[in-house]
């Protein structure tokens, strides 16, 4: 049995974590600690499990194999590197860090202590993403010349996203770091190239100290553009996915659950819907596999570093007016 702690409960998807840890077979949790006492007491209390105040006790423990990061994304860093040390498996939200340089300082004590490491980017593991990637490595598309993924939610106009969510602070962002992650890591993924260069654009139409309407655009080297949109403002607003290639054109979810391909290759003059593949195990069930058969989560680490260096680059894009090139960054 792995035994899990859980590192605070500001993020949202806090409870959906726990809820997975507890109906994991392989896994159980033991322990809570939160950077707001309260919050962790009370937490601790409902799980029936000790609350520890102090982090480092927490970690000091032998009982304790593994945490559960779902602390403010800007300590993110300190809890992590601090976890590693203590020689504890890591389940960690997304972002992985807010700089490049603090997720490869993780990744680097992730390394040296020899624990397993995987971050929370699910729609990587959906049954539209294995079937969308199906369609590209069967080169239906041609060459791919551009991709755009849209998701937006009325967080900020409804009023439903927790007051902490909008700390620059704390979250790093708004709209693009918090919800335009899944946008971008999944563009980087159909772009199959790291981009090298990024321009972005925020709108602030409620006024928060963060962005709740952005837009990010990513330059591969072959010319490729990718689109990342994200938003708190939209009331109906549907994920959406459109890559563009020299032979044809993959949609999804616009506005149905349906991957639509038409293509010259295939001599199609109409779209065609594809029968979607099965999705990947969830993220924490691939954690927990990873713990019990030594193997180390690389494509996840190197997709969740990339989306830290394609989120700084956009944040910078926009306080410097300029596009940022990735070279910039690493």
């Amino acid at each position: 049995m792995i035994r899990v702690a859980m590192l605070s409960y500001w993020h949202v998807h806090a409870w959906d974590y726990t809820r997975e840890a507890q109906a994991h077979p392989d896994t159980e949790i033991v322990a809570v600690w939160d950077e707001i006492p309260a919050r962790g007491e009370e937490a601790a209390n409902k799980l029936g499990v000790p609350f520890f105040s102090n982090m480092d006790e927490l970690l000091a423990r032998e009982d304790i194999d593994g945490v559960i990061v779902d602390a403010p994304s800007n300590i993110h860093r300190e809890v992590m590197v601090k976890a590693a040390q203590a020689g504890k498996h890591i389940f960690t939200e997304k972002v992985l860090a807010l700089t490049t340089k603090e997720a490869n300082e993780i990744v680097a004590a992730v390394e040296e202590a020899g624990v397993k490491l995987t971050v929370s980017l699910p729609r990587l593991n959906d049954s539209y993403t294995t079937t969308i990637q199906n369609v590209l490595e069967a080169g239906l598309l041609g060459k791919v010349t551009l991709v755009r993924v849209r998701l937006s939610h009325n967080g900020a106009t409804a009023n439903w996203l927790p007051e902490h969510f909008y700390s620059l602070e704390q979250c790093g962002g708004g709209a693009l770091i918090d919800l335009g992650c899944h946008p971008m890591y999944l563009t980087r993924l159909f772009l199959g190239e790291m981009p090298v260069q990024v321009q972005a654009t925020y709108g602030y139409v409620t006024g928060k100290d963060v962005e709740d309407n952005a837009v990010s655009i990513l330059t591969t080297a072959g010319g490729a553009i990718g689109i990342v949109e994200a938003g708190f403002v939209n009331a109906h607003s549907p994920f959406a996915i459109e890559i563009h290639g020299t032979e044809g054109t993959v949609l999804y979810g616009t506005p149905d659950s349906k991957v639509l391909v038409r293509s010259n290759k295939n001599g199609e003059s109409e779209w065609t819907e594809t029968v979607q593949l099965d999705g990947r195990s969830k993220a924490f069930e691939q954690w927990a596999a990873h713990i019990n058969n030594g193997t180390v989560a690389t494509d996840n680490i190197r997709m969740a570093q990339d989306l830290t260096a394609l989120m700084e680059a956009s944040n910078r894009s926009v306080a410097e007016k300029r596009v940022v090139r990735i070279e910039e960054i690493r």
